[in-house]
Order: C-alpha cells, then sequence, then structure tokens
C-alpha cells in the first residue's frame, strides 16, 4: 500500500513539475501563497511530497475540498509541494495517503501552466472622455433648454446614460463629460445619478463634469471650437496625478442609443498596436451616403475617408467587411463601413495631435482623423449589432417607438448589462379600464379610460378618460398635482399637466410637463412637413409635431 501511494504522488509531482517546467509556462505565476496557519497530518499542517531540483519558482496550487469535506490548498516550497486543510485538524494516520492520491492527483489534472497569450486590456489604464455634443440644432426643440445629452429617452432614461452605462458595464471608472450648451439639466442629472454618495459607487474611479470655461491668453477666451479642440482644452487632465496610469483615452458621444462592451473595443486597440482606433457599424447601400464612410486594407487599417459620398464615389468606398469579422453573406449585403464617432487613442499619440501635428485643428472626423490615417496606424473596430444616432428629431421619434416592437432592436432591461439612470423612487403605473397596446408605460402614471396604441408614455404621466394616445413618445413630468389642485384649475378654466379629456394625439412628441386640454386634436392631417408656432407652443420637424416643454395647448385646439 506504502508504495502504491508512493507511486501515485511521484506520478502527479512529475506531472505538475512538467506543466510548471515546460516552455509554454514561461510566464511568471503569482508570487503570493498561502499562510501556512492550519495543520493536517503534523503539527505544522504541511504534507511535503518529493523535493524539487529546481526552486524559486512560486505556484499557487488551486483549493479543493478533497479530505473530509474540508478544502485544501498548497503551493511549491523548496523542498517540494506544501498542502493545508482548511482549519487544524488532529493527526490522522491515513492523512497523507488520502490527499496524496485523492488531492495531488486532482491537482496534477487541474494545476497546468498559464496559456501564452496576448495581455488582456486593463480598464484601470483607461479614461473616458463623452462629449456633450453642440447645439444640437437638429433635435432642436427638444434642446431649446437642456444638452443632447440630457435628452430623455426610452421613458425614463437620459441619451447620457446610455455610454454612462457602458463605461460601468465595461469596467471603466474614470470618466470625464465635457459640457457647453444648456448644460445645467445635464449636471444635475450626472450628480443625482452617478456620484459617490448615493448613486453608482465608482470606488477609486470618478464621473467629472468638464464645462466650457474661458482661460488667461488669447485662445483661452475662446469656447469650444469643435470636438478636437474640447478636448484640446482640457489634456492637462491627462497630466494629473490620477491620471498617471492612464494608457489610452477613449472618447465617446452623448447621443448615441447602443449597448457595447467598450474593453473588446480597447482589446482590438491593444493587439493590433494601433495609435487609433475607430468604432464602425456595416452599411448596406440604402443608408451607407448618410455616413462618413472608410476604406481599409486586408489588415483592417484604414487608408482614407469619404463624407457622405454619392454615385461613383460611394462604390468606390465598398470594403471586404470580412475582414472585420461578418461572414460572407453579411459583407455581400453590407459592404460599408460607416464612422460611430467613437475612438480609442493612446494618450501620448493624442496629446501629440492636439499640441504639436495638428494643433488648429477643431474637429476629429473631418480634420484629426483623415490627416492621421496617413501617418499613423488607424485600425477600424466592427460592431455589429445595434446603433442609433440620436441626432434629429425623426431619428429620436423613431428610436424611441422601435422599442415598443417585439423583439426590440434594443432593450434597456437587460440584466447582465443595465442601463442605469436617476433612483427616482416613483409608485408603480396606475391603469384603470385602459386599453394599451404594443407601447410602454414608465414608472409614476395615472391612465384611466384611455387607448395608447404604440406609443412611450414617460415618468408620471397622466392620460385622463376618453384620450387615445398613438404612434407618440410622451416624455413625462417633473412633478406631480394633487387631486386639490387638479380639480382647483380645472374649474378656473385652466389645463392641468398631462392629456385631457378625449383628447387625439398621433404621430406627436409631447416634451416633459405639456398641458393638453379637453378635446384636442394633434394629427397633422395636411401632412405638413416643416412648421414653427413657438407662439402657440410646438414645431413640426419631417412631419412630427413637437409640443414644447412647459407648453399649454388649450381645450379644443386642432393642429
Amino acid at each position: 500500500m506504502a508504495a502504491l501511494v508512493a507511486g501515485a504522488q511521484a506520478l502527479a509531482l512529475a506531472r505538475v513539475s512538467s506543466s510548471l517546467s515546460s516552455p509554454s509556462s514561461s510566464s511568471s505565476p503569482s508570487s503570493s501563497c498561502c499562510s501556512p496557519s492550519s495543520e493536517c497530518s503534523s503539527s505544522s499542517g504541511v504534507v511535503s511530497l518529493a523535493p524539487r531540483k529546481r526552486s524559486g519558482l512560486p505556484c499557487i496550487l488551486p483549493e479543493r475540498s478533497a479530505y473530509m469535506g474540508e478544502s485544501v490548498s498548497g503551493f511549491w516550497t523548496r523542498t517540494g509541494i506544501s498542502l493545508r486543510c482548511s482549519r487544524p485538524r488532529k493527526p490522522h494516520a491515513g492523512c497523507k495517503a488520502s490527499i496524496g492520491a485523492a488531492v495531488l492527483a486532482d491537482i496534477a489534472k487541474e494545476t497546468v501552466a498559464p496559456a501564452i497569450g496576448k495581455p488582456r486590456a486593463d480598464p484601470r489604464t483607461v479614461v473616458s472622455l463623452i462629449l456633450g455634443g453642440g447645439a444640437g440644432t437638429r433635435l432642436f426643440p427638444l434642446t431649446n433648454r437642456r444638452a443632447k445629452p440630457a435628452v430623455p429617452i426610452g421613458g425614463a432614461y437620459r441619451l447620457i446614460d446610455v455610454p454612462m452605462s457602458n463605461c460601468i458595464n465595461s469596467g471603466i471608472n474614470k470618466i470625464f463629460i465635457l459640457t457647453q450648451f444648456n448644460s445645467a439639466s445635464l449636471n444635475r442629472h450626472l450628480a443625482r445619478t452617478y456620484n459617490f454618495g448615493n448613486g453608482v459607487n465608482f470606488g477609486d474611479g470618478f464621473v467629472e463634469v468638464l464645462a466650457a470655461t474661458q482661460t488667461p491668453g488669447e485662445a483661452g477666451m475662446n469656447w469650444f471650437q469643435g470636438t478636437a479642440d474640447a478636448v484640446r482644452q482640457f489634456t492637462w487632465v491627462f497630466e494629473d496625478t490620477r491620471s498617471k496610469e492612464i494608457e489610452n483615452v477613449l472618447v465617446l458621444s452623448g447621443d448615441h442609443l447602443y449597448r457595447m462592451d467598450y474593453m473588446e473595443f480597447i482589446q482590438k486597440h491593444q493587439d493590433t498596436g494601433a495609435d487609433i482606433t475607430i468604432g464602425c457599424v456595416p452599411m448596406d447601400d440604402s443608408r451607407a451616403s448618410d455616413f462618413g464612410l472608410m476604406k481599409i486594407d486586408a489588415n483592417g487599417q484604414i487608408l482614407y475617408f469619404s463624407e457622405k459620398p454619392k454615385g461613383a464615389d460611394l462604390k468606390a468606398m465598398q470594403v471586404d467587411t470580412t475582414v472585420l469579422g461578418l461572414t460572407p453573406e453579411e459583407a455581400i449585403e453590407k459592404p460599408y463601413i460607416a464612422s460611430m464617432g467613437i475612438y480609442v487613442f493612446k494618450k501620448d499619440i493624442l496629446l501629440k495631435l492636439l499640441r504639436w501635428r495638428y494643433p488648429t485643428a477643431n474637429d476629429f472626423g473631418s480634420e484629426i482623423l483623415p490627416a492621421s490615417a496617413k501617418e499613423y496606424n488607424v485600425q477600424a473596430y466592427l460592431f455589429n449589432d445595434y446603433w442609433e444616432d440620436i441626432g434629429t428629431i425623426k431619428s429620436f421619434y423613431e428610436a424611441n417607438l422601435a422599442l415598443t416592437c417585439q423583439p426590440p432592436k434594443f432593450r434597456f432591461y437587460d440584466a447582465a448589462k443595465p442601463i442605469y439612470t436617476s433612483p427616482r423612487y416613483l409608485p408603480p403605473t396606475k391603469i384603470e379600464k385602459c386599453r394599451v397596446l404594443d407601447s410602454i408605460v414608465s414608472h409614476g402614471c395615472f391612465l384611466q379610460e384611455c387607448s395608447v396604441t404604440h406609443s412611450v408614455i414617460g415618468i408620471r404621466s397622466r392620460v385622463e378618460a376618453g384620450a387615445e394616445i398613438q404612434d407618440t413618445m410622451m416624455l413625462g413630468a417633473d412633478f406631480y398635482e394633487t387631486e386639490a389642485e387638479i380639480a382647483s384649475m380645472v374649474a378656473e378654466g385652466k389645463v392641468p399637466v398631462g392629456v385631457g379629456q378625449n383628447a387625439k394625439i398621433r404621430n406627436c412628441i409631447l416634451d416633459k410637463n405639456v398641458r393638453i386640454g379637453k378635446n384636442v386634436v394633434i394629427a397633422n392631417k395636411d401632412n405638413v412637413q416643416e412648421a414653427e408656432k413657438p407662439s402657440e407652443g410646438y414645431y413640426i420637424r419631417s412631419g412630427i409635431t413637437v409640443i414644447l416643454k412647459n407648453a399649454t395647448i388649450a381645450d379644443g385646439t386642432v393642429i
């Protein structure tokens, strides 16, 4: 029996030694080891097996529950393998044999040398810059009093929640948000949602708003002139002591809808040795001419750009998208790649480009990146999933209503990678004798004997009896009115917040805190494409009626 045990021990030891000393395990394992605080078959708590001829190579062996229900761990020593149980036990005659035959054989099977491969990207070396956007003229009037990233979406969220949540879910906890226009509501939302006190806890990370400001000197008198200029004015943050570990800078837009693991993006950037990596989406012929396109070589390196090409220029931008991971069938269907407007830069390359190489360039997409492709290794990273640029009233409207489809192309309710937002602690929605089809109804709403079809109803919305809402995005309200206040307003001939009795609303965006009176009809039956009626409380953009924030539409009005 003793000979059998000794043979099993020697065989297991030989296997472990072979794994650890093979050429494929040249990378250094962890140098930590278990503390010699527990005992097993002797007063020292150590089972020492055959000595190793080579010493100085530390190796932690995996913990196993193998001896009388107790976990057993081990590590190499200068004299052999040391195994320890999880707590002291009296010496047992069969302990050495049991551990030697059961545990060590198991360890020998599962303790293998770490595979050699490319190092994994570390989120601690990444800082994210989220651009708050310009004046948002294409999203006007929704941006009349708020920045683009602060525009509500999906009934309960803001656009800024998308890149913020993607960063959190990717493990990136060093985040700057650059703002300039109408930033009050954006700053308030960020402070309430992403902070150290009662929001998402960032540990040793941070979330900071970098607002446009004037500084001494002639150049410091200007506001942000573009995306690159905005980052240039704050390059000093990369020289702060908190940024000493930063190797890559992730530049994001605050007005896109998508779910993405940024660390896969960073990994591609690192694996290819790129100076700059640009996120891109595959495009078919029907939409390609609406975007800036990129031409790549057989290795995925970007050669040049073309902004919204047409005709022969469009055909010239076709690429083999199988290089980036598409199947041959998908590559035939989508032969173009369009920039997503998100980038990864090596930190030193970004500083060099902004400060020395192109000190007067104001925009990344139209100036710095096309010029850099001629001098640097600029790679394309393909994102083959749902992505939408919420840049216009039409795209905003369509993206919101697309959330009601079954199945939707984008889901806010993903348990594994949630989209975070401000915790408002609202009560559940109350629905009384209503007909609701293919719609999203958010928190804290009151719906009474109404019809809602293919619509999104935002937080704190109130819809009265007889109202019909179809193909409509209702952003909700910032506050409640009590039943007494509502009764008093009705008695005085005023209109409460929400949609009044027997109102008919179609193809519409209702901004926050709107007051829609009784028997109002908003349908745009004449199919007007563009109209500006701010004095009457609405605009029409691309055939979609937009009721302004805090606007009042009097009883019986027809739009």
